[in-house]
């Protein structure tokens, strides 16, 4: 029983990395608890381990009496004896009786694994705690083990890392036994153990593979100022060359493409923008809010707000799919950008549509009518206007209004 306890907390030395003086420490407490429930509180003990042979060792200690006052500290003389008393000790010296381990009982022992077993599961979560908390910020590569409604388990050096709905990039679908790649974001204290969360949508994660993939980065020449994203849709990154001979953007970018592209496939397609960074907050705006083209430019900096002016066929760029190039220069820049449209000189326009091909837009009947009254194409409409547009006998003003915004939404389109 001595040597199978030792060897089975011997394997967790080796198997767990656990500190072989911390582990015999352990041992020794636990063992020490059992001394006192069978010998008192009082009693003076050592519990000595050695973890190479497999042993463990009590020695009780009590001092040799006549009469015994206190039996946690003491024995008699005559017990002595019927013990052997090989070294013919006498009243007033010291007693040292090695108690096997047999004598606590089996319900003893076991109750004692129990509690190293209980100690070294605490010991194994410090230590996990501690290696991960180094980790913090780090990119993992570890298997997803298990898919839940509201999570991904991933098995990383057989410990378990989380990936909440929250950090997961937007319609990435996730199976059993997929390689992934993730930030460590969080270490979080509980009592089952550390819970180890991990991201692929934090702005963290981004710059990490920025790190891996741009060798620039990572030794300091080109710094990355600012990120704002929306993962799996699309990414905006600022960057700034520490060397004038380097351009930071070109080297993020990197031969035709290939390096940003390879941070593009592992966010599953997101569209990354690269753009110099610049001091100069209006100068800082418009590249954020490229490649719209804009007018003229108002900044307030004290209120951190910003008016933009861009011509109609512009807003659209400018506003991007569903509002994201919009929303993404404003985290970026750190300024609320509101936007004026004006409307654009038709002039201006560089191409003119036939209306017979603005059928499916307009419908047949408008069209020709539109012709019969001699317009035939979308600029002329357009340069007509609305009051003109209404002279026609079957167009009232809503008609004519949403006859001219139809043939607007052409331009910006062709834009």
């Amino acid at each position: 029983m001595n040597s199978s306890i030792v060897e089975s907390f011997s394997h967790m030395v080796r198997e767990k990395g656990l500190d072989k003086d911390v582990l015999g420490g352990i041992i020794e407490e636990v063992f020490g608890v059992l001394v006192k429930k069978q010998y008192g509180q009082d009693a003076n003990y050592e519990v000595v381990v050695n973890m190479d042979r497999g042993d463990i060792e009590i020695f009780l200690e009590r001092e040799i009496v006549e009469e015994v006052e206190n039996p946690e500290t003491q024995i008699s003389i005559d017990e002595v004896n019927e013990k052997g008393n090989e070294d013919e000790l006498e009243v007033g010296e010291e007693y040292i009786e090695k108690i096997e381990l047999s004598s606590f009982g089996r319900r003893h022992i076991n109750l004692a694994r129990q509690n190293l077993n209980q100690r070294i599961r605490e010991i194994e979560k410090e230590i996990i705690y501690k290696e991960y908390s180094e980790m913090l910020g780090e990119i993992v590569v570890g298997d997803i083990y298990q898919v839940r409604k509201n999570d991904i388990l991933v098995n990383h050096n057989k410990n378990e890392l989380v990936l909440p709905r929250s950090e997961q990039i937007l319609r990435e679908r996730y199976r059993k036994g997929d390689t992934i790649r993730a930030v460590i974001k969080e270490i979080r204290k509980t009592p089952n153990g550390p819970v180890i969360v991990i991201s692929r949508a934090d702005n963290l994660f981004l710059k990490r593979l920025f790190e891996i993939e741009i060798p620039e980065i990572y030794d300091g020449i080109i710094e990355i100022k600012d990120i704002a994203r929306e993962p799996g849709e699309r990414a905006k990154v600022s960057v700034e060359s520490n060397d004038a001979r380097i351009d930071a953007v070109g080297a993020c970018v990197g031969m035709k493409g290939v390096r940003i592209h390879a941070i593009v496939r592992e966010l599953s397609n997101e569209n990354i923008d690269v753009i110099n960074y610049s001091d100069d907050p209006i100068v800082y705006i418009q590249r954020a809010i490229a490649p719209a083209k804009i007018k003229a430019l108002e900044l307030n900096e004290e209120d951190k707000t910003c008016t933009v002016t861009a011509d109609s066929d512009q807003v659209s760029l400018l506003v991007g799919r569903n509002g994201v190039n919009i929303r993404l220069a404003i985290k970026l820049t750190g300024y609320e950008i509101d936007i004026i449209r004006e409307e654009k000189q038709f002039e201006e326009y560089e191409d003119d549509i036939e209306l017979v091909s603005l059928r499916e837009e307009l419908g047949s009947e408008v069209v020709d009518i539109l012709i019969n009254n001699r317009y035939d194409t979308a600029v002329e409409v357009l340069s007509a206007g609305v009051e003109k547009i209404m002279e026609i006998e079957d167009f009232d003003e809503d008609k004519a209004k949403e006859i001219i915004d139809i043939i607007q939404s052409q331009f910006e389109e062709e834009e």
